[in-house]
């Protein structure tokens, strides 16, 4: 467990997925225990979307991949590189076709090990500012890997007064349930905030060119930067939606400002 402090700011990180950000004593993420996800944050990556109408299989240029839903790094354990009072960074590698242990098999998969023909080491940095908190993904492989990235953190709601707004679009909580399991797109903005009665939080964004939006529950809301959103096609077709590494590396950029 690692705890981050600046200010009237608090963060704790528990391996890796940030379980609380408080400031001035309020909550923003979402509490495991409570209704509705059994997470407060995760990455999605290589793929983001389900893969169980494609037999769990991703088309790739070194041939079939078997990814379950969001892919196979959030079955992998990070690794603590530094940490100091206001920042920590985490590591995460993977060796090409290494199997990983599929959490979701035999009760929600047919597959019980995923693997990925790609080398990759996988960074998230948390680091605390005085204005908010920024979260930083770095990905380092082979020059042209496939990919997709999503960061999926849930957000905490303590009051009937809820609105996300998207540029000059207003988006209400039953808006976001209406859609169900599908998530809801808000494609092409960098920007969104989430308004909680008094409490706000903007969540901007570099390399993520969309959101999208998710709840089954009125207590919480996960708002989740995208580089592709995945019900755009078939689930056989889920390789159209891949970016490429260039260079060997890309870096995505997260920030939380609380209001």
């Amino acid at each position: 467990m690692v705890i981050l402090s600046l200010g009237n700011q608090e963060v704790t990180i528990d391996n890796g997925e940030l379980i609380s950000y408080k400031v001035n004593g309020h909550e923003y993420i979402h509490q495991k225990g409570s209704p509705g996800w059994r997470s407060s944050d995760t990455e999605m990556f290589p793929i983001i979307g389900p893969t169980n109408e494609a037999d769990f299989t991703v088309e790739t240029e070194k041939g079939k991949a078997v990814q379950d839903q969001h892919g196979l790094l959030r079955e992998m354990t990070y690794e603590k590189q530094e940490h100091s009072k206001t920042k920590v960074v985490y590591k995460k590698s993977y060796t090409a076709n290494d199997t990983v242990k599929n959490s979701k098999f035999p009760e929600k998969s047919t597959k019980a090990a995923l693997f990925w023909p790609y080398d990759f080491v996988f960074e998230k940095t948390f680091a605390l500012g005085e204005e908010g908190l920024g979260v930083t993904f770095q990905i380092s492989g082979e020059k042209r890997m496939p990919f997709m990235l999503g960061y999926h953190p849930a957000f905490n709601l303590t009051t009937g007064d809820v609105k996300i707004i998207a540029g000059e679009k207003d988006i209400t909580l039953p808006e976001v349930l209406a859609v169900g399991s599908r998530a809801m797109p808000v494609l092409s903005t960098s920007k969104i905030s989430l308004v909680d009665g008094e409490h706000g939080l903007t969540i901007t964004t570099q390399g993520f060119p969309h959101f999208m939006l998710w709840t089954e529950v009125s207590n919480m809301v996960c708002i989740e930067p995208i580089t592709f959103y995945p019900y755009a096609v078939d689930q056989k077709d889920l390789h159209w939606g891949f970016d490429y590494l260039s260079d060997n590396n890309g870096t995505f950029h997260v920030f939380l400002k609380p209001s």
